[in-house]
Order: C-alpha cells, then sequence, then structure tokens
C-alpha cells in the first residue's frame, strides 16, 4: 500500500526533479564561501545610516521557510506556476553565483556583536549565524532576489491572485526581509539594489512574456466574436 501511493506520489509530481538544482547551488556556494578570500568591498555611504538593529534577525530567518512553503504549494498545486517560480529563483540564483565566481566580493559592515554592550536571544543567534556564514558573496543579494521572486509568484497566481490578506502579507514579509539584509549588517543597500534589479530583469524573461500573450489571445477573442449590428 505504500509502495503504491508512493508511486502514485512520484508520478503525480514528477515535474519535482526540478528541485534537484539546490544539489548544484549548494555545492556550488560552499565551495565559494570556502575559497573567496580576496574581494571587491561593496559599500555605500547609506550603510553606515543604517543602524545595527538584531530584532531583524525574526524576519532574515523567515525567509527560508517563505521561499520551501511558496515553492512546495505550487509544486503541489500548479505545475506552471511551480516552473515559473523555479525560472525565476533558481534562474536567478544561478545568475548571482556566476557573478559570485568570476567577479569575487563582500563587505566589511558586520558590527562587533561583543562591543554592542548587550545580549538577548537575537543577538546569540546572529552571533552564530556570522561564524558560519562569512561576509562574501552578497551582491547581489540572493535573500532579496528570492523573497522578490516568492511574492512575484504568489501574486501572478490565478489561484491566489485575487487573496488579498495573503497579496499584503507577502509584501510585508519581502520588505521586511530586504530590511533584515542591511539591519543586520549581512548586506550593503548596493546588494539590495542589485537584487531589485536582478529582479526586475528576470520578471520580465520569465512572467511578461505570459501576460503579453494572454492580451494578444484576448484580443484574438474580441476580434473573432460576432459584431453588432445596429
Amino acid at each position: 500500500m505504500k509502495m503504491k501511493f508512493l508511486k502514485n506520489f512520484i508520478s503525480k509530481y514528477k515535474h519535482g526533479w526540478v528541485l534537484s538544482y539546490f544539489f548544484v547551488y549548494i555545492i556550488w556556494f560552499s565551495y565559494l564561501e570556502r575559497t573567496v578570500t580576496k574581494f571587491h568591498p561593496i559599500h555605500s555611504r547609506l550603510d553606515d545610516l543604517i543602524p545595527f538593529q538584531e530584532v531583524f534577525i525574526i524576519p532574515y530567518f523567515l525567509w527560508f521557510i517563505y521561499i520551501a512553503v511558496t515553492v512546495i504549494y505550487f509544486l503541489l498545486t500548479s505545475k506552471q506556476d511551480f516552473y515559473r517560480c523555479c525560472a525565476f529563483l533558481f534562474g536567478g540564483m544561478t545568475i548571482c553565483l556566476i557573478i559570485y565566481t568570476f567577479w569575487p566580493n563582500g563587505h566589511y559592515l558586520r558590527v562587533d556583536l561583543n562591543s554592542l554592550g548587550r545580549s538577548n536571544i537575537f543577538i546569540t543567534i546572529l552571533s552564530k549565524l556570522y561564524s558560519v556564514d562569512t561576509a562574501t558573496n552578497v551582491f547581489p543579494s540572493i535573500h532579496v532576489l528570492n523573497s522578490v521572486g516568492a511574492m512575484i509568484a504568489i501574486n501572478k497566481s490565478e489561484k491566489l491572485h485575487n487573496i488579498v490578506w495573503l497579496q499584503w502579507s507577502a509584501f510585508i514579509l519581502t520588505v521586511l526581509i530586504c530590511m533584515s539584509t542591511v539591519f543586520l549588517k549581512q548586506h550593503s543597500i548596493l546588494d539590495v539594489f542589485g537584487g531589485l534589479l536582478l529582479s526586475l530583469i528576470l520578471y520580465t524573461v520569465v512572467y511578461a512574456p505570459n501576460r503579453l500573450r494572454a492580451a494578444s489571445k484576448a484580443r484574438q477573442q474580441v476580434s473573432k466574436s460576432p459584431k453588432l449590428i445596429n
């Protein structure tokens, strides 16, 4: 019985093979994290005006749940939305990895957590993040890119488009995640702008053609419809 269920599940959701990209991404990104020591520093004067706020560790880590839930939802509910969402996310992540590989970049924005004069659960979590995640491979920000990609996927879904509270929730969470990258000093504001620009480019490639085709199809249907004679 269990084997039959497993076979049916695999057959129904065989398009999930796309998720194997994560193995490529993890290996590639981990290699860069280990090997990139010399890099082009990313910095803007705006970075110096943005205060450090450890509470933003909450939306920063919500990113992992946000992306996972979005991808899994579309995997289970809509093959078309799933493919478009993955094309946006994985295409963007690949572009980022190529940039990191041929133009190593990083920053010197992180604060000395021991000199803050305060201690709380957020700082403890952030210190562990700092210890395992280097301040390299930051431009464009994958956190920003994927957050915007998930928001767009939710907005463009026929099933989800009219759920107002969900659309607003996705928008607010996306904004908070983008903010978290700079308030935690994980990224420069330039990394955020880079992620937004790449998101715009990917939107025109992944989603805009579908919108144009839908508009063209609508015009064709109108032109074929019988005209009323006065």
